[in-house]
């Protein structure tokens, strides 16, 4: 089964990060942020690092509503059917 791909876009000034990732490997995303807030080669720092990762954490949260929210309708049709 092939994984759903996903990303983050911050737009600072002229530039633009984007960072993309599948699902389940949010983990990892996160190490990354921190490890371009600590390339001092880049503009991304660790507002920035702060921000995409809230970003992640509020996509998780949508994700995990919806999980929720389909099991309960599944529930409901089952009952139903009884």
């Amino acid at each position: 089964m092939k994984k759903m791909k996903r990303q983050l876009v911050l737009n600072k000034g002229a530039e633009k990060f984007i960072f993309r990732y599948e699902n389940g490997r949010e983990d990892e995303l996160l190490d990354v942020l921190i490890e371009q807030a600590r390339d001092k080669r880049t503009d991304f720092d660790w507002f920035d690092a702060a921000v995409l990762s809230f970003k992640l954490t509020q996509s998780l949260i949508g994700q995990a509503d919806e999980l929720l929210s389909d099991k309960t309708k599944t529930q409901i049709q089952k009952n139903e059917c009884k």
